[in-house]
């Protein structure tokens, strides 16, 4: 390998030999990064196997090497086309081999000369060489004087602006009068490319040459112009930067002196080594550093200093790229959910599928599920149950009367105390990305002219949009793909629908009288009996008693005035124990009321009702469950007004209108008179006047009481039904059946009329419980009929048989 450890030449007429004859035939080598003009002395470097071998034949022979350029500076073996023709004849002066193999070579240029022909190309080239003579420059003019004299001013100008002007060498440059020479000595000094300096040295007319290097000096001259200034400024910006580095330690010198720059250095120092560790995305990290940078330059008692060092302080602990490694293993997440729950068996198969697919596909979004269903049924503590499962940490936050937008997007950050929403608050405590985040009570959200916070939410759990979500108090995006959100609502019906739509629904009835019993023996009276402070064997409760907890102090679809009970038990137990008592206390039905009083409610079964015509069971929806629904009817002589009392919604009165509508075109069935309808008036009580009551589903309920009422048969009183009647005496689907079969269970009532169109849903409710109870569809107001008296009428022909015989 050969190039020259400087561009500087030599100037030395003295070595200048031009008697020594240059024969036909020389050994040839290729140099790159360099072309050699007339009358310099260089140093090269030769490393290659066939330079080397040149330089040899040529030391054995008469000294003269060929030297030509190579096109392509990157070639390690060029051929004869990589080369060009013209170069110069040197004269080797002096050799010195290095340590490393290679030989340092000074040599001096001869003669320009061409290349004719390749005789050798290995190991090392021979070439058959033509002297090339320049032409006769003649008189000296005043126009090649003038150019000569631009040449020498550009040369100063351009070496000026670089740096490297030497008085020496300038003196050699005034000091040449031919215009060859003097081209070729400053081409040889100009930092240009290789063709520009080959083309030079092929120029035989010294004019031309001379003209072809002024206009290279021209151009240079523009360059090095620019290139000048462009150094002149940055040089300015780094003095302007060590200026301001200086004063700022000089400050910081005069505050340590003060005694009050100690604590503000260490400050900045801890929060830039805290930025160099915190793991955050590019643009979020040059934002803090800006900041940063403000800060310091601020006075630190100053209001803009403490939002700033605040602002900082939060974008730090907002874990960017912190999150926790998935619980992958369905088997061990399957028996955690199982050991934390009873039941729930379709939110459990959910969030298994999810994990199944996490498995396969690491980069899936998280899941976003709402859990409907009535108070104490596990909403929360699922959520919680499935954070352990899946390895991740849990937070909860409450959306109930949340009016306020900024509580979900954050303050802008323009006052002393703004901070932002829930969602970033909450990413701060668990310290990780990838969260089990609950949102509780979503059907509740208000709003006012803060905002809504409904609307802000759209961008939180929208999947689509979430990898992207802007918190108005840090104004940078915020990836919550990875969050799994989970929220909780006690009814669907008043969240907004397009917040909805953006979410899984899970619907959570109620438990079963059996399964409250074996979440009370399993979860609820260890946790009591730890939490009061006593031992399991200082407390004995049969199943018989929590059997009559559940049925005779409670009555809830969930389970949370169960636990209040058994907590009440516990804490009795507790007073007992702490008083000297030894134990161990049995509380069995003899006792039970003792511990927690008298019964709080009593089961229908047995409470005695009374068999009359008019009275039907229906059943009805709340958010906190199934609930029973008496409709009493009763007629008395009047003007044919229908009397409706007990606190009924427009649309309950509505249903009472449309089921008085059927039973009247069904006078014939009933056997009244025709003015019967005219001379009677018609009183529709619903018990428990004290409670609201609203919804469709009442409807064949209130239709059957009326015609059982007018026509003076009694309803069965082991049946329930719910469903919403038309004016044609049709049967119309309703909501909620698994809560209103969980609800006629609770008081015992096996038969249940429900429309034939919600015959589908059936495959919903528990096995165990379709067991237990008797369904029967109807698709219209007669087959109602026909159920509601069947057994009755039965009965009554019995009656009759017996008494004829």
């Amino acid at each position: 390998m050969e190039f020259n450890d400087s561009l500087s030449i030599g100037m030395d007429d003295l070595s200048r030999t031009d008697d020594i004859e240059i024969p036909d035939m020389l050994p040839m080598m290729a140099v790159r990064d360099v072309v050699i003009f007339n009358y310099m002395i260089i140093p090269l470097f030769v490393g290659r196997p066939g330079s080397i071998e040149a330089v040899n034949e040529a030391l054995n022979n008469d000294k003269l090497l060929m030297l030509v350029t190579q096109r392509d500076a990157t070639k390690d073996d060029p051929g004869p086309d990589d080369l060009y023709s013209v170069g110069m004849v040197c004269m080797i002066m002096r050799t010195l081999k290095l340590p490393d193999g290679r030989l340092k070579v000074l040599v001096q240029a001869m003669s320009k000369a061409r290349v004719s022909d390749y005789l050798r190309t290995d190991p090392s080239y021979q070439v058959k060489v033509e002297v090339i003579e320049d032409e006769e420059a003649g008189d000296v003019d005043v126009e090649v004087e003038a150019m000569m004299r631009t040449v020498r001013e550009q040369t100063e100008k351009i070496m000026s602006l670089r740096g490297i002007l030497s008085a020496d060498l300038m003196m050699i440059i005034n000091n040449i009068e031919d215009p060859g020479r003097l081209a070729d000595l400053i081409g040889s000094n100009l930092r240009l490319k290789i063709p520009e300096s080959q083309a030079i040295l092929e120029e035989t007319n010294p004019i031309q040459r001379l003209k072809l290097v002024n206009n290279l000096l021209s151009k240079e001259l523009e360059v090095s112009t620019v290139q000048a200034k462009i150094q002149n400024e940055a040089k300015e910006e780094m003095s302007k930067s060590q200026r301001e580095y200086i004063l700022r330690e000089q400050l910081h010198a005069l505050q340590k002196e003060l005694g009050d720059g100690d604590d503000r250095s260490q400050e900045i120092d801890e929060l830039e080594q805290k930025l160099r560790k915190t793991k955050m995305p590019k643009p979020i990290r040059k934002e803090a550093r800006k900041q940063l940078r403000r800060m310091e330059m601020m006075h630190p008692d100053s209001s803009e200093a403490t939002i700033i060092r605040t602002y900082i302080d939060w974008i730090l602990d907002v874990p960017w790229k912190k999150g926790t490694k998935d619980f992958l293993d369905l088997i061990r997440a399957k028996e955690i959910l199982d050991e934390d729950h009873y039941g729930l068996d379709r939110v459990k198969e959910r969030i298994l599928e999810f994990l199944a697919v996490r498995k396969l596909n690491r980069s899936t979004k998280g899941p976003i599920l709402c859990f409907v269903g009535p108070p104490g049924v596990g909403k929360t503590s699922l959520g919680q149950s499935i954070a352990r499962a899946m390895g991740r940490k849990f937070h909860r936050i409450s959306l109930g009367g949340m009016k306020d937008e900024a509580e979900i997007r954050g303050h802008r950050r323009t006052y002393i105390g703004a901070m932002p929403g829930r969602i970033v608050q909450g990413l701060k405590t668990v310290k990780s990305n990838n969260p089990v985040f609950m949102m509780d009570e979503v059907d509740k959200v208000g709003a006012d002219y803060r905002g809504d916070p409904s609307s802000a939410l759209l961008e939180v759990l929208d999947p689509e949009q979430n990898f992207e979500f802007s918190d108005h108090y840090l104004n940078m995006p915020l990836d919550l793909s990875k969050v799994m959100f989970i929220t909780t609502a006690n009814m669907a019906d008043t969240i907004p629908g397009p917040l909805l739509d953006r979410m899984e629904v899970i619907r959570l009835s109620g438990y079963t009288l059996e399964e409250k019993l074996v979440i009370a023996n399993r979860y609820l009276l260890p946790r009591q009996i730890g939490e009061n402070g006593i031992k399991k064997s200082q407390l004995k409760i049969t199943d018989t008693t929590l059997t009559r907890i559940i049925t005779h102090y409670t009555q809830e679809a969930g389970l949370r005035n169960l636990e209040r009970e058994i907590s009440k038990i516990c804490r009795k137990v507790a007073r007992k124990i702490a008083e000297g008592g030894k134990g161990p206390y049995s509380v069995s039905t003899r006792n039970l009321d003792k511990y927690l009083g008298p019964p709080k409610t009593i089961p229908e079964s047995e409470i005695e009702t009374l068999d009359q015509p008019g009275l039907v069971t229906g059943l009805a929806w709340t958010e906190v469950g199934g609930e029973i629904l008496h409709i009493e009817v009763n007629l008395m002589p009047g003007k044919g007004k229908l009397i409706l009392t007990g606190q009924l919604g427009e649309v309950m009165k509505e249903s009472a209108q449309a089921a008085l509508t059927y039973c009247r075109s069904r006078s014939t069935d009933l056997n009244v008179e025709k003015d019967f309808f005219d001379q009677t008036d018609i009183h529709v009580h619903v018990p428990a006047g004290a409670i609201p009551k609203d919804g469709p589903s009442a409807g064949i309920t209130i239709a059957t009481a009326l015609y059982s009422a007018i026509s003076g048969r009694k309803v069965r009183r082991d049946l329930a039904m719910t469903g919403e009647v038309t004016l044609r005496g049709r049967v119309l689907p309703i909501g909620g059946l698994k809560e209103k079969a969980l609800a006629a269970l609770r008081v015992g009532i096996p038969n249940v009329i429900i429309p034939e169109q919600n015959q589908k849903e059936l495959v919903e409710i528990p096995e165990d419980i379709r067991r237990r109870m008797k369904f029967h569809p109807v698709k219209d107001m007669d087959e109602v009929i026909g159920r509601a008296f069947q057994k009755t009428e039965k009965a009554k022909r019995r009656k009759i048989r017996r008494a004829a015989a």
